[in-house]
């Protein structure tokens, strides 16, 4: 007669356990997979962003958009086309990681949020029937102001790059990840001490960020786009005269020492 045998306790303890190792060892895997996926879809919406602004500069003598008369290149969203300016529809405004806004529809900022929120909602005059939000910020020096004199941070309006034409195109910064859609870093700004601080006046600070495991999304001048490592940032020209060989950089001679990083960039590649 044939009986049925059924596992015993520790054939299933041995089972269990296998699982547990194969999970442990996978895990990792998946988790490279989808961080990949969220890398190569945040790149696609920059690209789109290009296409976007390739055509705008083809129609304005290599020009971009307009800004706030009397600022030092404010409130650019304010010019785009309606089309682009309502985030409920215009989903390429958001990367993967980063698409649940600061502020949610009734005007409220949200609390405890981080470098994995998006900017916005902001609405009003000229800012589209929901209102304009996202997770990427311009490069505030390819703008040029109407009639200021400095942009943010005292940086000469002849230091911008006023031109999609400009020589060196490939290594400006256009379109980057960051906590507010527009930014002008500077080569001596520390990166936030805290990994998942809120945006606050630093302009490096808001765009030093850590969505992609050490690297941002970047679209540059020429209409390219490609990660970028977070601490690569130091060595992108942001304006004509910003020093990529600054103290945060290897070039800099040691004038940050490696201790003096925040501890959640350390583990990350110099340049």
């Amino acid at each position: 007669m044939n009986r049925q045998r059924g596992f015993t306790l520790v054939e299933l303890l041995v089972v269990i356990a296998i699982i547990a190792v194969l999970m442990a060892i996978l895990m990792p895997a998946l988790r490279r997979v989808k961080e990949q996926a969220r890398m190569i879809k945040c790149q696609a919406n920059l690209k789109q962003w290009g296409l976007i602004a390739a055509m705008y500069t083809e129609a304005n003598d290599g020009k971009l958009w307009d800004s706030a008369p009397g600022s030092p290149a404010y409130w650019w969203i304010r010019f785009l086309e309606p089309r682009y300016k309502d985030w409920k529809a215009n989903k390429i405004w958001f990367c993967p990681t980063a698409t649940k806004p600061i502020i949610d529809e009734s005007g409220i900022k949200i609390p405890n949020f981080n470098i994995f929120n998006a900017w916005g909602i902001f609405t009003g005059t000229d800012m589209g029937p929901n209102g304009i939000a996202g997770s990427y910020g311009i490069n505030g020096y390819c703008l040029k102001p109407r009639t200021a004199t400095t942009y943010e941070g005292g940086v000469s309006v002849k230091d911008g790059f006023h031109s999609a034409n400009s020589p060196g195109a490939s290594q400006v910064p256009l379109f980057t990840e960051a906590l507010r859609f527009d930014l002008w870093p500077k080569e001596n700004q520390r990166p936030a001490d805290n990994e998942f601080a809120a945006w606050s006046g630093n302009n490096m600070g808001r765009c030093c960020i850590n969505r992609h495991q050490g690297f941002v999304g970047t679209l540059f001048l020429d209409f390219s786009a490609r990660k970028v490592g977070v601490k690569e940032l130091y060595k992108l020209k942001w304006h004509k005269s910003f020093d990529i060989n600054g103290p945060w950089t290897l070039a800099g001679n040691g004038n940050v020492p490696p201790n003096d990083w925040p501890e959640w960039i350390k583990p990350f590649k110099d340049y």
